[in-house]
């Protein structure tokens, strides 16, 4: 089940008018520290979260659960940096384009970090030009290939890491063994 959750009108983070909106899609996090996350939360959009929690069958131990949020332009930003905190905590964060600003993406893993991109209104991941001049001079010092370069601009390491978390839920045709050799 999908939590809502509105930013309370004169919380720090929402001075603004609630013109954004998103996802948080919280793909493991370890059950203790779940509690801890609802807290920070709370406090970040000033009224109080309770998520609906499931069972995550691909890390033992862990739960997930998505969360839609309405709020002020950059809340997206302002969940991914309160989030960062609990580093055992696979989740990632979007912000649905407004007509003041393109749409954001943040995804994050335990071994990779932090992804952060702009969203086109079709929901293609946007590089601008400079970054792809830098992957361009990065893959000529490295001697890496382009496509590794080209694929850490779009994500691609942080969606190879968290697709089987993404597809691992109720009703999901994934299955999951667990010590195969």
């Amino acid at each position: 089940m999908t939590t809502h959750i509105q930013a309370k009108p004169g919380n720090s983070t929402s001075h603004e008018a609630h013109n954004a909106r998103g996802v948080v899609f919280i793909h493991a996090c370890p059950r203790a520290v779940s509690p801890h996350l609802e807290w920070a939360l709370t406090s970040l959009f000033g009224t109080n979260v309770k998520l609906d929690w499931s069972e995550q069958p691909i890390a033992p131990g862990s739960v997930r659960s998505e969360i839609l949020w309405q709020g002020p332009s950059g809340m997206g930003a302002k969940l991914t940096s309160a989030l960062l905190a609990f580093k055992q905590v696979r989740y990632e964060v979007t912000e649905d384009a407004s007509p003041k600003r393109a749409g954001e993406r943040f995804s994050v893993t335990p071994s990779l970090g932090l992804f952060r991109a702009d969203i086109g209104e079709h929901g293609d991941v946007m590089v601008a030009e400079e970054r792809i001049r830098t992957a361009l001079q990065q893959a000529a010092i490295t001697g890496e290939g382009l496509a590794e370069e080209i694929a850490r601009l779009i994500g691609e390491p942080w969606d190879e890491e968290l697709e089987s978390f993404r597809c691992a839920h109720e009703g999901s045709t994934v299955r999951v063994l667990h010590d195969v050799i």
